[in-house]
């Protein structure tokens, strides 16, 4: 399957999350708390290259590619490349710098669910959630645990797998698994021409 196409695949995916997500919300009236990044200022996520593909991507289409590279390679900083701390104070303050990239992970944590032993939904959500949002919270779990549907991690990342089995299924420290993608992208239009319609990176 050609690059573009797995890069198509990964936005149709992910836009499917987004309307499941955004129902989700609105049926329970969770959501972030605005300006928060306490989930992205963690240096032990893991992700799949195939997630990162259309940031990836469009690194490549604007000439970014290497450079972002070059940075990946000489930064000491586990936490994810795209996150950006807004002060020196209180670490739950941050941001994604390319939020419309963002990988599967990012968009499932806080408003996906794993299954336990028993096979029954347990949201996966942030203590901030739990905490600043108590009613909602609880108000949540019961609607789930009587048959309110949310998006399940395990699912989500099956399908990523379909797409492609080895870029989908293993999971890397998040900024080898940003490294991959970008070399993935690279390796591929090395001896092959640029995709047509798009702004050459050269």
């Amino acid at each position: 399957m050609a690059i573009i196409q797995k890069v198509q695949l990964v936005e149709e995916l992910f836009e499917a999350l987004e309307n499941e997500i955004a129902s989700f919300k609105n049926h329970t009236k969770l959501d972030c708390i605005a300006g928060c990044g306490n989930c992205c200022n963690n240096a032990k996520v893991d992700a799949s290259p195939l997630e990162f593909f259309p940031w990836a991507f469009h690194l490549f289409v604007n000439g970014q590619a290497e450079n972002t590279i070059k940075a990946l390679q000489n930064t000491t900083d586990a936490r994810c490349f795209m996150f950006k701390a807004l002060s020196f104070t209180d670490t739950r303050a941050g941001k994604c710098t390319d939020y419309k990239y963002r990988g599967l992970i990012c968009r499932l944590f806080g408003f996906a669910a794993n299954r336990d032993k028993y096979g029954q939904m347990r949201m996966a959500t942030c203590a901030r959630i739990k905490e600043e949002q108590k009613q909602q919270f609880t108000e949540a779990e019961i609607a789930i645990s009587n048959g309110l549907y949310l998006p399940v991690f395990s699912d989500y990342y099956t399908k990523l797998s379909s797409i492609d089995a080895r870029l989908g299924k293993d999971l890397y420290p998040i900024n080898q698994a940003l490294q991959i993608a970008l070399e993935e992208i690279l390796h591929y239009y090395a001896y092959r021409p640029f995709p047509d319609g798009l702004k050459d990176s050269a």
